[in-house]
């Protein structure tokens, strides 16, 4: 087994519990997380996994950008909720990149599982993008791609990996439980709690 995958499953395990907590401090273990899995990705040729974690990187630092405005006092980030006009964008993201990256990928490299690992990549650009803006419905897809993820590594004989990723779905429950409960006590207006808790 490659140490380094071991490495990668570790830093990787405690940036998410951090932003399952909303905590700032996600964003460096997070960095170094992306890091390490491009150089893996890569030796294995999911060239698009590879990619997403160059992409993973930029939109942390978008990310970090967001969360710093966006704080209580006691530092953790508020959560706010998914509209029908991200979603509608989401999904066509998806379906555009899905089809571009995939066919460049069939066609002009070796990659493994080239539609698949492009779809995923799609996925989770959306996802990465949700949770620098702090949406709650971040955590439903992520267990949705996490779930995909384990099959493709399990595939691939990244069998850390693949026990990382069925973590995260636990972890993406925990996540969707824990900013569900600070939307409603906190981060929703009052006038809209009151209507949803009639």
């Amino acid at each position: 087994m490659d140490p380094l995958e071991y490495l990668a499953v570790a830093v990787t395990v405690v940036a998410v519990v951090l932003t399952a907590r909303r905590s700032f401090w996600n964003f460096p273990f997070s960095l170094v997380s992306v890091g390490l899995y491009a150089v893996i990705f890569y030796r294995v040729r999911l060239y698009a996994d590879a990619l997403l974690q160059c992409v993973f990187a930029a939109t942390l630092i978008y990310g970090i950008a967001q969360w710093r405005s966006r704080r209580h006092v006691d530092g953790k980030v508020q959560v706010s909720r998914l509209d029908l006009r991200t979603m509608q964008l989401s999904a066509l993201a998806v379906l555009a990149l899905t089809a571009t990256l995939g066919f460049v990928l069939d066609r002009e490299t070796d990659a493994s599982l080239p539609w698949i690992d492009s779809a995923l990549l799609a996925a989770s650009l959306v996802g990465s993008v949700w949770a620098a803006r702090r949406l709650l419905e971040q955590w439903l897809l992520w267990c949705i791609v996490d779930v995909i993820y384990v099959g493709v590594y399990l595939y691939k004989a990244l069998y850390p990996t693949a026990l990382l990723y069925a973590l995260f779905i636990g972890i993406a429950l925990y996540g969707w439980r824990q900013w569900w409960r600070s939307w409603r006590a906190a981060d929703a207006p009052a006038g809209e709690l009151a209507q949803k808790s009639a």
